[in-house]
């Protein structure tokens, strides 16, 4: 249930009124208006490439926009840039914090401002209580003086709030703060949320977690291909409503899983050991089935599918590919075998990002193209080939592009995941890992993901999943594995998967299923 809003329509804090904005040939914005007011969390929503990093960056002084206006408390703003927007009291909060690893929370938070003593030498202890006093204001207990190295992504994101909190932030933007966010910690963000929405601050909040958005926000704000759709309460809406607002279409089942004849096993994996981080886990997955790994994080879903592919190297235990065992420790060997691993970082693991679109979809089969690569070949790339193959993969997967020479990193995120999935089908694969698919998209471009791995699995591909999304869990897979703390603790049949049977596995509150 959407959280009230104080009583009363304050004045905005901040306004964008008519903003046109556009790159090249491309209209990012097209006559965008935004107000948003103290004491109030307005979501931004829409489908990737709907505008809405365009949007942040005219907030944050990072684009000016081509036409319309800027409003401040009511009158025309220009940013020159982000320090202008900063001192204006506005400030961004972004998915990845960038922290310095290596000083204290309280040197992050008063880098190039640390009050000073005499001569010149700065106030340490000063710098600690002011410190000490914005996290007490934010309700979270961290100690000022411990280094940043380490902090967990939440902790990094409230020293980013008070950081904001220094500069006398009165508007906070938010792009996708849950994304890497467990249950427990997205409560506590949102917790310091309500406590800056009592103290007046405007809060823009952006996720793709639709029932997040209903949650904290009061109002919502949705683009779709750089148009304004609406701007309204959030009471009365439903998450149906909105997401026709984003897409324009209804989209049908967001979990179209298809009925699959089950084949024979395509991957066996038994007794797979790595010291320290899971030990002991067997499970199979066969041809025409999705097969979900499910847990908390940290439970070590991603270690054990790295550890399948060959990413990492087990200590003990056994993959078979097909009835092929695969060599530890080698990806060469699990391609070849007929593996493929769509990884969660799509941008750190999944892409090379300078690289362009047609050349990342080409990365797995240069061998076929005449370049050499991971599964052998030599000579130079045949352009045509690679651009052929690269065409055909964006038609299949509906990928929205200017060029596909274009550098992969102009895609939005969705589109990214579309071109990872595209370079691992084109290996034409029989056992298919993915590891988060739909992790920071759109429910448009989820609904088309969820599409595709039901699609596959009808056509006999065996799919394994690693997904912390419970609904996308219970709507997509065949089979449900749990992990807790590193074991196997639990196998659940689709018919029998719920949210409680599921969470009861992963918090340790269940005996061992029967086949783990």
């Amino acid at each position: 249930m959407t959280r009230p809003a104080p009583s009363g329509a304050p004045a905005p804090v901040l306004a964008l009124k008519g903003v046109n904005k556009s790159f090249g040939s491309v209209r990012a914005l097209q006559d965008v208006s935004l107000e948003l007011r103290a004491g109030e969390a307005h979501a931004l929503a829409g489908e990737n490439g709907a505008g809405k990093s365009t949007l942040i960056k005219t907030l944050a002084g990072v684009h000016a926009p081509d036409t319309g206006t800027v409003l401040l408390d009511g009158a025309p703003a220009a940013f020159h840039g982000p320090a202008d927007a900063r001192d204006a009291g506005i400030a961004v909060i972004y998915q990845e914090p960038t922290l310095f690893a290596d000083l204290s929370i309280a040197e992050n938070i008063f880098m190039g401002r640390q009050p000073r003593r005499g001569l010149g030498r700065v106030d340490h202890a000063a710098v600690r209580d002011a410190t000490a006093a914005l996290l007490r204001r934010l309700g979270v207990d961290l100690d000022p003086a411990r280094p940043a190295r380490g902090l967990s992504i939440a902790d990094q994101q409230i020293v980013e709030i008070a950081k904001a909190l220094s500069f006398d932030a009165r508007v906070l933007i938010m792009d996708e703060p849950t994304a890497a966010l467990t249950g427990s910690e997205t409560a506590r963000l949102f917790d310091v949320v309500e406590t800056l929405r009592a103290e007046g601050a405007a809060v823009l909040f952006i996720s793709h977690r639709l029932s997040e958005i209903f949650a904290l926000c009061q109002r919502v704000t949705t683009l779709r291909d750089g148009r304004l759709v609406a701007s309204e309460p959030l009471d009365g809406l439903t998450e149906d409503d909105l997401v026709r607002r984003m897409v324009g279409r209804d989209l049908g089942e967001l979990y179209p899983k298809q009925e699959a004849g089950v084949g024979a096993t395509a991957l066996s994996v038994r007794r797979l050991t790595r010291e320290g981080v899971f030990r002991d886990v067997s499970f199979d997955v066969r041809r025409g089935e999705i097969v979900a790994l499910a847990g908390l994080v940290g439970a070590g879903r991603s270690e054990v599918v790295q550890a399948v592919f060959g990413v990492d190297r087990a200590d003990a235990g056994e993959v078979e590919v097909a009835g092929t065992t695969l060599r530890p420790g080698s990806p060469t060997g699990a391609m070849a075998a007929g593996l493929a691993l769509v990884p969660e970082d799509r941008r750190q693991r999944g892409l090379v990002m300078e690289m362009s679109i047609e050349r990342n979809i080409a990365l797995t089969g240069l061998g076929a193209l005449g370049g050499g690569g991971p599964l052998g070949g030599a000579g130079l790339v045949r352009r045509t080939l690679e651009r052929g193959r690269a065409a055909d993969w964006a038609v299949r997967l509906r990928l929205k592009y200017q060029r596909l020479s274009d550098t992969v990193g102009v895609l939005s995120g969705g589109n990214q995941q579309k071109v990872v999935l595209a370079k691992w089908l084109a290996t034409d694969p029989s056992v298919l890992i993915v590891d988060e698919p739909t992790r920071g998209i759109d429910v448009g471009t989820k609904a088309e993901v969820h599409r595709l791995l039901s699609s596959l699995a009808a056509d006999g591909l065996a799919v394994l999943m690693v997904s912390s999304d419970l609904p996308e869990v219970l709507g997509m897979a065949d089979r449900v594995l749990v992990m807790h703390e590193g074991r196997l603790v639990a196998e659940i049949p689709r018919a029998e998967a719920t949210e409680e049977s599921v969470m009861a596995a992963a918090t340790g509150r269940t005996q061992e299923g029967r086949a783990a």
